[in-house]
């Protein structure tokens, strides 16, 4: 075999259609092995080829006749020294960091770890046991494909309409998509897919992990698996459990079909990315990659630097302060955006992400260059705003181009609707767009992911159907999972037939689904919440790859898809409802109106001290179809209809007196989340509507046509 000395860029494996060249980052190690494989399964070391050339760092080779599907991985050598941060052994293959596809899963054995299980100084020891028969193997691939004509939508952030979900349980159990494709990414590809997201009014498609990702040791031998993702291991190579094409390169053929696909159908890709820690866990954990190649350059060490800074709750956290780990990050984003068409990416855990030392600066590093990429800095950038670390809640804290999953928007909503004590000014914050948190610095109300539910936690219908968690089928005694989840049963846990608490558990339902999507801001709907999908009280389904988690499409409720169809339909028409920018509580020139009023139930507008009322349950919102105060790409102005919404969380009845002829001279009901026997039903300025008790309704100046 003829061996070249190849470049140090780019990383990973790169093929030129001659040969393929080989680069790795590996600071402190002392040598480095590239081992190839067998073409038929995978086992079979058939070369170990020694690195010679070494350029800053990078340990670079090239190899001229390889093609793509060539199985491969790394050996590295260098000091064993836990105690000093390093834990080389060449005893452990180890995944390439950037290899855009990796074949297989891992088959847990003990020696996938780099010390012996059972030696009494634990990871002090040293395993001389190969791993390479338990490593799923790196990937050379061919990075052509034909994109033909593809464009991204690029969907206006404030139109933008977001849909978590999960690409196998998207799909499994999904009628009209055939059964070879169920489960993954040609699953979502297919016209039965795209169709009921085309119906739903979805815009952005938001797939939780498709990193390639590890099952933990002990969730497999419990008989379970991770089955969320938020494990990775590999940054750059879609997962190949979501492939039904093939394993050796062709995982990333068919995700780029399923990206060209929705891109076709005008739905953006939003990708749920977990850069905040690896699969490795502790020091206790395996050798797969990282921790092997170069444990010290990658990892947020203690002061004992046998030991890790978890800030993430998964035993470990990447160092995003090391130019070698910003590189792998950018990288990685760099790619998806460029070879794989992606449109954004929602940061798992992203204060991690800015912590310097053991603080959270929002204009860390890491911002600081993402803010200055041109690629990266143009897709939607989405912030889980927090972590398990001190100090690590920082919600509103993210720079300008961000926007954050506003996590005091969920609760804020949740405790508005099962009647707990809270003032109706911070629902107010809520429902215009929290400017509270975002307007102070030059961001805008799009700024605000507004989600009731996400991938973590119960669903909309167990919400409204559970008091308490039931976890019990993940295995840890029910202790796992959020217990403080502001839900409310409606009188009885879980499963009812009494006819009267499942009714009003439909209609508070319709309650947060309105709210959410009339509220200014980004609205994030999870897969299922449309038609009522429940775990049976689960709130932390992460280790079930079954009916649990898979959306049950046979068992959905058909009327309250239909309600979803419409409050999307009702946004999407209205520029009122999705502004570009802050309301300004100012009077609108030529009409002496402010672009938005709050009115008591009674009728007279709001006061200061109304606000503060924790019992007050009640009001209504006018929101001004002429004060919009943003023009369309023309430079005409953007002018819309002017809507009245009223909001009654008290459990009783109410009348609302409507505003004075100068708001409106006629309203008419378009959406009640009571009944739909009124909807049409027209009003007189200054008459009495009555809200049924725990319920919205949207009224229309002007008939409806």
């Amino acid at each position: 075999m003829k061996i070249y000395p190849g470049n140090p860029y780019p990383l990973g494996a790169t093929w030129d259609k001659k040969g393929v060249n080989f680069a790795l980052y590996a600071e402190n190690a002392t040598g480095v092995e590239l081992c190839l494989f067998d073409a038929e399964k995978g086992k079979k070391e058939i070369h170990r080829i020694k690195f010679t050339e070494r350029s800053h760092e990078i340990w670079h080779i090239y190899i001229p006749d390889l093609k793509p599907g060539q199985l491969y991985g790394f050996r590295v050598s260098g000091p064993y020294e836990p105690q000093n941060g390093h834990r080389f052994n060449p005893n452990k293959l180890l995944i390439d960091p950037y290899a855009k596809a990796v074949a297989g899963v891992i088959t847990w054995d003990d020696s996938l770890f780099g010390y012996e299980l059972n030696h009494e100084e634990k990871d002090l020891s040293f395993s001389e046991t190969d791993s390479a028969p338990f490593v799923p193997k790196s990937v050379v691939i061919d990075e052509s494909f034909d994109w033909g004509n593809d464009q991204s939508p690029k969907v206006a952030y404030h139109h933008t309409i977001i849909y978590e979900a999960h690409v196998k349980g998207l799909t499994k159990q999904l009628d009209g998509v055939p059964d070879n494709i169920r489960g993954t990414y040609a699953g979502i590809a297919h016209p039965k897919t795209i169709g009921y997201l085309k119906s739903l009014g979805i815009t952005a498609l938001e797939l939780m992990p498709v990193h390639y990702f590890v099952s933990d040791r002990h969730l497999i031998e419990k008989g379970l698996d991770n089955y969320w993702g938020y494990n990775s291991i590999g940054f750059f190579a879609p997962d190949s459990r979501y492939s039904s094409t093939g394993v050796r390169g062709e995982q990333v053929q068919e995700f780029k079909e399923m990206v060209k696909a929705l891109h076709a159908a005008g739905i953006e890709v939003i990708l749920d990315v977990v850069y905040n820690h690896t699969a490795e866990g502790n020091e206790l954990g395996p050798t797969l990659s990282f921790k092997g190649i170069d444990n010290a350059s990658y990892y947020r060490l203690m002061d004992d630097k046998r030991y890790y800074n978890d800030y993430t709750g998964t035993g470990n956290t990447l160092n995003a302060n090391l130019p070698s780990v910003l590189r792998l990050i950018m990288d990685s984003l760099r790619y998806w955006v460029v070879q794989m068409h992606v449109d954004g990416f929602r940061f798992d855990l992203a204060s991690t992400l800015a912590r310097e030392l053991h603080e959270v600066d929002r204009l860390g590093s890491f911002f600081d260059i993402i803010h200055q990429d041109p690629i990266i800095s143009q897709v939607k950038l989405i912030a889980e705003p927090w972590d398990i670390g001190e100090g690590g809640y920082q919600v509103g804290n993210f720079p300008p181009g961000w926007g954050e999953w506003n996590g005091k928007y969920r609760d804020c909503v949740r405790d508005y609707w099962r009647g707990a004590d809270s003032m109706l000014a911070e629902f107010a914050l809520r429902f215009t767009g929290s400017p509270d948190l975002y307007a102070g610095d030059n961001r805008k109300p799009s700024a605000s992911i507004n989600f009731i539910t996400a991938h973590d936690g119960f669903t909309l219908n167990d919400l409204v159907s559970y008091n308490e968690k039931h976890n019990d089928a993940n295995g840890e005694d029910n202790k796992d999972g959020e217990s403080h989840n502001r839900s409310w049963n409606c009188g009885a846990e879980g499963e009812t037939d009494d006819a009267s608490i499942r009714a009003l558990r439909k209609k508070q339902i319709r309650n947060f689904l309105a709210t959410m999507f009339l509220s200014q801001g980004i609205p994030m709907l999870v897969a299922g919440d449309e038609f009522g999908r429940t775990q049976h009280g689960n709130n932390n389904a992460y280790c079930q790859d079954n009916e649990t988690s898979w959306l049950d499409w046979k068992n959905n409720d058909p009327e309250l898809l239909a309600f979803t169809q419409q409050v999307i339909g009702l946004r999407k028409a209205h520029p009122v409802f999705c502004r570009r920018k802050w309301f300004q509580g100012m009077a609108v020139t030529g009409r002496g109106l402010e672009d938005i009023a709050w009115f008591l139930p009674e009728g007279s507008e709001m006061t200061d001290d109304h606000w503060q009322h924790s019992f007050a349950k009640s009001m209504g919102v006018y929101l001004n179809g002429k004060g919009i105060h943003t023009v369309h790409a023309d430079g005409s102005a953007v002018i819309d209809d002017s809507f009245y919404m009223i909001f009654n969380a008290h459990h009783e009845p109410l009348d609302f007196k409507l505003p004075p002829a100068k708001y409106g001279k006629q309203w008419t009901i378009v959406l009640n989340t009571a009944t739909e026997a009124n909807n049409g039903q027209t009003f007189d300025p200054e008459t009495n509507v009555t809200a049924e008790g725990r319920s919205l309704m949207v009224l229309k100046y002007g008939m409806v046509t």
